[in-house]
């Protein structure tokens, strides 16, 4: 369905997508995860036919996308992380509007409106202006929108944003089900949504691919890893400074909560630094109230495969 091919994005002074090539089959769901400023948005303005590339090209649904954008658009249901809506316009109006802009042909737009309503939650705001409703109900209507016309492909740049539990587990369930209908591209910072809908996974960084598999794989790979939570209460720059000694730490970050420093810590397989923590902590005199150690998870190779440039940003320990 997607099929890119060294996409490249250079603004002036700056690499935005550097050399990006990557696919999504038929019917799959494959997230699309970085950090922000990683190229993320721009590479899917680009599929969309928003931003036109420096170089490079993608295909969608057999269409170029530079060579046939009207195509490929017609294709495409886009929903941005901050969706554009008309908010003086009653949902129903801007549903039939949305429609009628899409081609889709005056008889099938009620039906159509009415089923996409259905599958959104909206059954029962089809008459409420838009500027009146809450954010979590305004993200609905754009998913609404980007489904009115029926296309082949999806791209959903954080959907569940603005949304509560409850309503990011009923678009969960949405995203799962609507992947079995059409191929989707999914991107997000909830990575328990990735691993709960997606088969795949692309990772971009600094503009390139940092990582694309499955989600099982990505997380075999990590699982391997030991990752540790510690609870101690001592002097911040003393415990930091010990800690970052020992071979058996590859990353760490520390959390104040009160008088207390709340650890996550990452080492090689094979590797457990509890035994030496709980001794370095019982030397000191430093309460120590908790120390556990868990399998890892698709967030905790997103973190590692992104690490050095979360440690650029002010704050990270």
């Amino acid at each position: 369905m997607i099929v890119a091919s060294h996409l490249t994005k250079r603004y002036p002074g700056r690499l935005a997508v550097d050399d990006v090539s990557f696919d999504v089959g038929t019917r799959e769901v494959v997230g699309f995860l970085g950090p922000n400023g990683s190229g993320k948005s721009t590479t899917m303005r680009m599929l969309c036919g928003y931003l036109a590339p420096t170089g490079g090209t993608a295909r969608v649904a057999g269409y170029d996308i530079i060579r046939n954008p009207m195509d490929v658009r017609r294709r495409i249901g886009y929903l941005p992380e901050n969706c554009p809506l008309y908010p003086e316009m009653r949902v129903d109006e801007y549903l039939d509007f949305r429609a009628a802009l899409k081609g889709v042909p005056g008889r099938k737009r009620r039906p159509r409106r009415e089923e996409v309503k259905a599958l959104c939650g909206l059954t029962d705001a089809g008459r409420r202006i838009i500027g009146n409703l809450s954010k979590g109900y305004r993200q609905r209507v754009g998913l609404a929108e980007a489904l009115i016309h029926d296309p082949e492909l999806l791209i959903l740049d954080e959907p569940t944003i603005g949304l509560d539990p409850n309503q990011i587990r009923q678009v969960r369930e949405l995203i799962r089900e609507l992947g079995r209908r059409h191929a989707i591209l999914l991107s997000t910072h909830i990575l328990s949504e990735v691993e709960a809908v997606c088969r795949r996974v692309v990772i971009i960084k600094d503009g390139r691919i940092a990582a694309a598999d499955t989600t099982e794989r990505l997380i075999h790979r990590i699982q391997g890893a030991c990752h540790v939570h510690a609870e101690v209460r001592a002097p911040r720059a003393d415990l930091l400074t010990a800690l970052r000694e020992w071979p058996e730490i590859e990353t760490l970050e520390a959390d104040q909560d009160g008088d207390w420093l709340r650890l996550r810590l990452r080492g090689p397989a094979g590797a457990d630094p509890r035994e030496k923590i709980a001794a370095l902590a019982a030397a000191r005199g430093w309460p120590l109230r908790e120390l556990s150690r868990e399998s890892g998870n698709l967030e905790d190779f997103f973190v590692s495969i992104t690490r050095e440039q979360r440690e650029e940003q002010p704050g990270h320990v």
